[in-house]
């Protein structure tokens, strides 16, 4: 399974620009929804992405908790995200049911409150 679209990863490239843009002006950037929610269905990883770098676009943005009940804002690789097995040696997946509802930042409050990512 491909983990991101041509549509998804448009958009994720054009909020990595957004937010590119806004930080070269000094400014707050801003507020994402995530894109893509990608899991280990044999791991307990989960990431909501909601933005690629675009100079490297290996880099990613987004909410990511790898099992630990301990969901951060962060980068990672996609490439990384694709290396990872878990248990039954099962790679990641995307979800092809996901539909944003909030901002990374509220999913990320919520993540903190219940111990992991509710999405």
């Amino acid at each position: 399974m491909k983990l991101i679209l041509a549509d998804q990863y448009e958009q994720l490239i054009a909020q990595g620009r957004s937010t590119a843009a806004a930080l070269a002006e000094g400014q707050e950037p801003p507020e994402h929804k995530p894109v893509v929610k990608l899991f280990t269905p044999d791991a307990n990883c989960t990431w909501l992405i909601s933005e690629l770098d675009p100079d490297d676009p290996d880099i990613a943005f987004g909410l990511c908790d790898i099992g630990f009940g301990c969901a951060e804002l962060g980068t990672v690789r996609i490439s990384e995200i694709e290396s990872i097995r878990g248990a039954l040696g099962l790679p990641a997946e995307r979800d092809r049911h996901f539909c944003p509802e909030r901002s990374l930042g509220e999913y990320a409050e919520i993540a903190h409150k219940h111990g992991r990512i509710v999405a």
